[in-house]
């Protein structure tokens, strides 16, 4: 066993190149896990940075200066960005206020469903079953009203941090765009002068971050506005508050769409019971969960996700468990680091033999 050993490490760990790449990869992911929540901003800006880079390219290549491409980009995206918060961020304020006045409601109308359970399906289903569950659901609201009273408390702080990001990200997003080559050379001389490997897979990952940051966000925007649409013209309640959430479910690939699709199918359920209107919604909704796994994902992502989808979940599990929310957001992208590395050591390790002439 421990000759076995000794050979598997001499074999993968005798290139001072890997060495170098397995350190660092360590030694980020450490500094991630420990001080990400100090460094949210500078992820933020970051990602930011990494979408906003290819309409400051194309201003480059049409002739004007780095600065002034990054200044009108800027410029543009948060204007823009100001005038979607000013018009979406109260209505979705409303929209939820209102469903947390009429949960009480909501929550009758469930329990009336749930009583008639045992009487369509006897056998399968007991009174006591049905009333541990509602109790069940009562705690669970109780517990979520307590801790909207708690987050509201903390407003200010939350407020505080607001403030912090709206200053200091638009400022680093600037500096990153303009003085993108001077802070990549200042990188570079930290690596050492071996870096053959460790190019090779920064390279390939450069571009799947940038083309799935990029895709991600039109897929939030197109997703999100299609079910807010849809929503509307059957007149669902809530269909603004809805249509955000199903948008941002995108981010947690297949975990995001098989839960947000409970509320969806709650507020259906209590504003028009099983009628046609319901059948009718969720069809919808269902046609647009299968537009955008079957046709959007593969046309935004064609380059970037080739990842079985058991993989994509435990990445999702893992990273998101280690990182919060940035390791859900960056699963994919890290989930193909982790690809790419092994790619390139096992490439480095056992180079392909020639063919025979």
């Amino acid at each position: 066993m421990l000759d076995w050993l000794r050979k598997w490490y001499t074999n993968k760990f005798s290139d001072p190149q890997v060495v170098t790449l397995f350190l660092m990869l360590v030694l980020g992911f450490l500094a991630l896990y420990w001080l990400s929540g100090m460094l949210a901003p500078v992820l933020v800006a970051i990602a930011f940075a990494y979408l906003l880079e290819w309409p400051v390219a194309r201003l480059c290549r049409i002739g004007l200066s780095r600065t002034l491409s990054t200044a009108l980009v800027v410029l543009a995206f948060m204007g823009l960005l100001t005038l979607i918060l000013m018009w979406v961020m109260p209505l979705a304020w409303y929209q939820g206020r209102t469903l947390l006045r009429d949960l009480p409601q909501m929550i009758e109308i469930g329990r009336t469903y749930l009583l008639q359970l045992p009487e369509l399906l006897p056998g399968m289903v007991s009174d006591e079953q049905i009333l541990l569950l509602m109790h069940s659901v009562e705690e669970r609201v109780m517990a979520f009203g307590r801790q909207m009273l708690s987050t509201s408390l903390a407003s200010i702080v939350s407020l505080v941090a607001l403030l912090v990001y709206l200053v200091l990200v638009p400022v680093m997003v600037f500096f990153m765009l303009k003085d993108k080559t001077q802070l990549s050379a200042g990188f570079v001389q930290f690596l050492p002068e071996e870096r053959k490997l460790i190019s090779q897979v920064w390279h390939e990952m450069n571009i799947q971050i940038m083309n799935y940051i990029r895709g991600k966000m039109l897929e939030i925007l197109i997703v999100g506005g299609v079910s807010y649409l849809v929503f509307m013209l059957f007149g669902l309640n809530y269909a603004l508050l809805l249509g955000i959430l199903v948008g941002l479910s995108v981010l947690i690939p297949y975990i995001g769409a098989a839960v947000v699709t409970l509320p969806v199918a709650l507020v259906g359920l209590f504003q028009w019971g099983f009628s046609a209107e319901f059948g009718y919604l969720m069809l919808a909704y269902g046609i647009i969960q299968a537009l955008d796994g079957n046709v959007l994902v593969p046309l935004l992502f064609s380059e970037v996700v080739d990842l079985n989808p058991v993989y994509i979940i435990i990445a999702v599990l893992f990273f998101g468990g280690l990182f919060g929310f940035w390791g859900v957001f960056f699963s994919i992208p890290l989930a193909s680091l982790v690809k790419a590395t092994l790619k390139a050591w096992s490439s480095r390790m056992h180079p392909a033999e020639p063919e025979n002439a």
